[in-house]
């Protein structure tokens, strides 16, 4: 894997891969491509940066459509016209409100931009990018080696996995998410182009609450695992950080 592009790395997730993957045994990527939104909150991303070379700190707002064609030309720019391996959309939100009763529009709303518009018109953006090392590649397998998006997802996406109700906004923007990245598989397919739902796990973020029986660290360095070893066969599928498939 040359290059991998992560949304939302300020902190939580976002952060925790970039660290994972600057951990790996050489070769590391030679370009992570992180996002973040407000540098007085990026500290930690951006410090770590002047540390490695190969981290590309990028300021972006994953809600601001305009600028999407720009970005990819900037991202572009950074790989010098070799293309991307891995784009990996993990920025996502979780409104505040659960019980249908308490359920606003707005939350509803700004939920699905953030985990299910951004990620589709992200995707859309850098398909160029993500066909241009899929064919430096021939030789390669499906994979991350070649070209692959990830969709960080939640396995409270899933359907049949729901016990418990509530979490509308969240819920139904992670399962429209799922949807999205089957299309994307079957219509990226012919490009040798995969992609794959991931659950990262109840992690301690602040999404997931101390609670939680994951750390940041345990999650990412499992689902950097995961995404390495990622084959033709995962195309299409809905996966756990250790690559336990999961139900729609």
């Amino acid at each position: 894997m040359n290059s991998i592009l992560i949304t939302g790395c300020n902190r939580g997730l976002g952060l925790g891969l970039v660290k994972a993957l600057i951990g790996l045994p050489a070769p590391a990527p030679t370009h992570i491509i992180a996002t973040y939104r407000d540098p007085a909150k990026s500290q930690d991303l951006l410090a770590l940066a002047k540390q490695h070379a190969n981290i590309v700190p990028l300021q972006f707002d994953v809600k601001n459509f305009d600028l999407y064609d720009q970005f990819a030309k900037d991202v572009d720019a950074v790989l010098q016209g070799a293309g991307l391996n891995v784009l990996f959309n993990n920025a996502g939100i979780s409104p505040k409100s659960t019980r249908l009763n308490f359920t606003k529009q707005d939350d509803l709303v700004d939920t699905f931009v953030v985990n299910t518009v951004a990620p589709i018109m992200m995707t859309k953006a850098f398909v160029p990018l993500l066909k241009k090392a899929s064919d430096a590649n021939p030789a390669a397998p499906v994979g991350p080696q070649r070209a692959c998006i990830v969709n960080m997802s939640s396995i409270l996406g899933s359907i049949e996995a729901n016990r418990e109700g509530g979490l509308y906004g969240y819920r139904t923007s992670k399962s429209a998410l799922n949807a999205a990245t089957k299309s994307m598989s079957l219509d990226l397919k012919g490009h040798k182009i995969m992609a794959v739902a991931m659950h990262p796990g109840w992690v301690q973020t602040d999404m997931g609450g101390a609670k939680a029986p994951l750390t940041v660290e345990q999650s990412c360095a499992a689902m950097v695992g995961t995404l390495l070893a990622l084959n033709e066969s995962n195309n299409g599928g809905f996966l756990q950080y250790d690559g336990k498939p999961l139900p729609w």
